[in-house]
């Protein structure tokens, strides 16, 4: 029997015996059909033991297919967490530090060809900067990470355009504000992070992320996405937008006018900042991983976690995290055309992620309707059980 139909049939069979089942059920279908989502995958953990892993609709509409708890679905900005704990990794292991610079001869990004410096002020970022969105870029004109056009033309590169031309592109313009002085967030800077990654690591970033922080998160399944439909993996979901969805250019320059949800973004660019692909179940094993609790020991150490959670007291995002709080609640967010993701750590020893393969009108905000959700179920659900789901994944 393959892997993902035993893990799937365990899971039913335990969670048909279990009552919170109903409460659950009820409560995430009626928010999937009022949000007008295809499918929806979530997964809990109740002190690092997987408790509940169920699929709500379809991984394939048209096909009729259900959601499994082993489907694979864009993880869109949740990827940036992905990228800080490897960055972490690399500060542990001696290669750079957060307070290394990024660019400049004393830089990690000192090429020749990313030498042309246009601005000074370039040459104060660090890898710190990167992680908490103070790199010294807004979205004023718009996220440079959704405009290859932009980049091709500024720096004479032919579509589709790599994170080279990225970076020959910010180093040959003007910051928009100290670098450190204040947080906006920015794709870009993860974008640049997984070059930095790449370079201190002397692997490709996809290899890296696999090897330093996945595998010892016993992580298999995750891997990043491709853009054109053609190109799915076989156990990824299909994704979906609005009816009245516009349809795009491809973002490669061939001029194939294509939905926005495939091909309207280079899902391999987004990679360390928006790229990433798992299940809801791999991804919370990941978390209980990095989550500085004691049952499960972490592949990163303590000082890493509270550097990557401690609340900046000049108001600076945290490191990877979209959010954190002193009491210990975290949580993380992801959006992309045709997918919508939410993690999220509580100090009560519980942790939950949502996945779906549908963005509807309500773009970014879609995230606070599963924050709601998921805090309604919570309070109605007062004993979990005693098994751990985990220990029966490949069994």
């Amino acid at each position: 029997m393959p892997k993902s139909e035993s893990f799937n049939s365990l899971v039913f069979n335990k969670l048909i015996e279990d009552k919170n089942t109903v409460i659950i059920d009820a409560a995430l279908e009626r928010f999937r059909t009022q949000n007008g989502l295809k499918g929806v995958s979530v997964a809990i953990v109740k002190d690092e033991k997987l408790v509940f892993a169920k699929g709500y609709g379809f991984s394939n509409a048209k096909a009729q297919q259900p959601v499994s708890p082993t489907n694979l679905f864009r993880l869109a900005s949740v990827s940036k967490l992905i990228t800080a704990v490897a960055v972490m990794k690399l500060v542990e292991s001696g290669k750079i530090t957060l307070e290394s610079k990024v660019f400049g001869k004393d830089g990690i990004l000192n090429d020749e060809a990313f030498l042309h410096i246009k601005d000074k002020r370039l040459e104060k970022i660090t890898v710190r900067n990167l992680l908490n969105h103070s790199g010294g870029w807004t979205q004023h004109y718009g996220d440079l990470a959704f405009l290859p056009k932009t980049v091709s033309k500024g720096v004479g590169d032919p579509l589709p355009v790599g994170i080279d031309s990225y970076i020959k592109f910010v180093t040959t313009h003007k910051v928009h504000f100290e670098p450190g002085s204040n947080s906006v967030y920015s794709n870009l800077g993860y974008l640049i992070l997984g070059k930095v990654v790449a370079q201190a690591s002397g692997m490709d970033y996809e290899s890296y992320v696999q090897e330093a922080v996945l595998k010892p998160a016993g992580i298999h399944d995750m891997r990043l996405g491709r853009s054109f439909k053609e190109d799915a993996f076989p156990n990824e979901v299909t994704y979906y937008q609005p009816e009245d969805g516009k349809p795009t250019e491809a973002f490669d320059g061939s001029g194939r006018i294509v939905p926005k949800i495939y091909g309207g973004n280079d899902i391999h660019l987004l990679g360390s900042a928006g790229g990433w692909l798992a299940s809801s179940v791999d991804l919370m094993k990941l978390i209980v991983v990095i989550d500085n609790e004691p049952e499960v020991k972490d592949i990163l150490s303590t000082e890493s976690i509270v550097q990557m959670t401690q609340v900046d007291p000049k108001g600076l995002n945290p490191l990877g995290w979209r959010g954190t709080k002193a009491n210990g609640e975290w949580w993380r967010t992801g959006t992309l055309a045709g997918a919508s993701a939410l993690v999220k750590r509580l100090p009560n020893g519980i942790s939950w992620v949502i996945l779906s393969n549908t963005s509807n009108y309500k773009g970014p905000h879609l995230a606070k309707e599963m924050d709601k959700v998921m805090s309604r179920i919570l309070l109605k659900v007062n004993n979990w059980p005693d098994y751990n789901l985990f220990a029966f994944i490949g069994k």
